[in-house]
């Protein structure tokens, strides 16, 4: 801040209030940047996670699924049930248990995307005391 002493003019005054005001804001803008940059990063680490889990559920599970269907159609088989019908009947019932399994955990990223707060509290609150301490000057 600028060092205040009697014998300022007004004009030295009003300019050395301007300076600090206009540094104060330079400052409130590379705070908000900074945690703009922190949310961001939240949020690119849910979105990460988002999609290694996706693309590992598409792989290991598309195998793990067809070894499935194949045994339940099997046993279906076994039973005296036609085999094409087994076959289709193991594939919808697969085909449904692991949808749920998956929708669950794309519900659960989501939520994890939504539950980031994106509003920079503190930057907020830092230009909402800037602007009282203004106000306060003037008054």
């Amino acid at each position: 801040m600028s060092d205040v002493r009697h014998t300022d003019s007004i004009g030295d005054l009003l300019n050395g209030l301007v300076n600090d005001i206009s540094l104060l804001f330079r400052k409130e803008v590379k705070l908000a940047k900074a945690e703009a940059a922190e949310k961001v990063e939240q949020v690119m680490h849910a979105g990460r996670d988002l999609a290694i889990g996706a693309v590992l559920a598409i792989g290991a599970v598309g195998v793990l699924l067809a070894a499935i269907v194949a045994l339940l159609a099997a046993i279906f088989a076994g039973m005296g049930m036609d085999p094409t019908m087994a076959t289709a009947l193991s594939g919808f019932i697969v085909a449904a248990i692991f949808g749920a399994v998956a929708w669950m955990m794309i519900q659960s990223g989501i939520n994890a995307v939504k539950a980031t707060n994106l509003e920079p509290r503190h930057t907020a609150r830092a230009i909402s005391e800037d602007m009282h301490a203004v106000e306060e000057k003037f008054q």
